[in-house]
């Protein structure tokens, strides 16, 4: 399996991560594991039919797909013909680009978009990150994301505040937070601080390379114990921390 990450326009990285690809081969055909970020995507598929969603849903050649945010693992089986082109985006990010229902209708989902907002097939065969970059462009629809200041502050703790601190810093009251964080990126403020925590804590177990008690790390980033933090992992992983040392 290929797999490469590319950064999109100056202009666009505040609202996109990054853009990707992944190829399959012969040598690798293996279910591939993405864990949650809180963030949401749009990709299409160039190559034969790729199994989703732990095995629920499938993405047909030619067609684009909206990926919602996970709560949890997201299983897709990579064949030797697999071939699919995306692009990240960041969270909050996606009323940037589309006028569509409120996010948290796709968490844990894959759903087709229509042909309107879909990618163009020939092109991204043709130069695929300089089409999406001509793409995202030509469709930002505002330059402002309601919940910027609110993530920045989530990120700079790693999780680590509370949801009336985050509401008491942002001037705004916990039940708009929450409406806001359902609308744009389909998680409750909640389940968003728990990622970035996790994420933080997945972070530490891969730099420790077991130098660090799972214990330890667990304090660090916020977790009653290690087995607070080992379940989290669980849920978020399917694995035990042990595998991902």
């Amino acid at each position: 399996m290929n797999y490469k990450k590319i950064k999109p326009y100056k202009e666009l990285e505040p609202y996109i991560h990054f853009y990707w690809e992944l190829i399959g081969n012969e040598v690798e055909r293996q279910w591939e594991r993405v864990f949650p970020d809180g963030c949401a995507g749009v990709v299409i598929n160039l190559g034969d039919t790729c199994l989703t969603d732990n095995g629920s849903a499938i993405m047909e050649f030619g067609k684009t797909y909206i990926v919602g945010a996970m709560t949890s693992f997201k299983d897709s089986f990579i064949d030797t013909h697999t071939h699919l082109i995306g692009a990240c985006l960041k969270p909050a990010t996606f009323a940037n680009f589309y006028s569509y229902t409120s996010q948290n209708v796709l968490i844990n989902d894959t759903v087709e978009f229509e042909k309107s907002n879909s990618f163009n097939v020939d092109k991204t065969f043709v130069n695929p990150f300089n089409y999406f970059d001509h793409y995202f462009s030509e469709r930002i629809k505002s330059k402002i994301n309601p919940l910027q200041s609110v993530i920045n502050d989530i990120h700079s703790t790693n999780g680590q505040i509370s949801i009336s601190d985050l509401a008491k810093r942002n001037f705004i009251t916990v039940r708009q937070l929450e409406r806001n964080f359902k609308k744009l990126i389909g998680l409750s403020p909640k389940e968003y601080l728990n990622i970035i925590r996790f994420q933080n804590a997945l972070s530490l177990i891969k730099q420790s390379n077991q130098n660090r008690s799972l214990l330890d790390i667990a304090f660090e980033c916020g977790y009653y114990d290690h087995s607070h933090l080992s379940n989290e992992i669980k849920q978020k992983t399917g694995l035990p921390p042990s595998l991902l040392f």
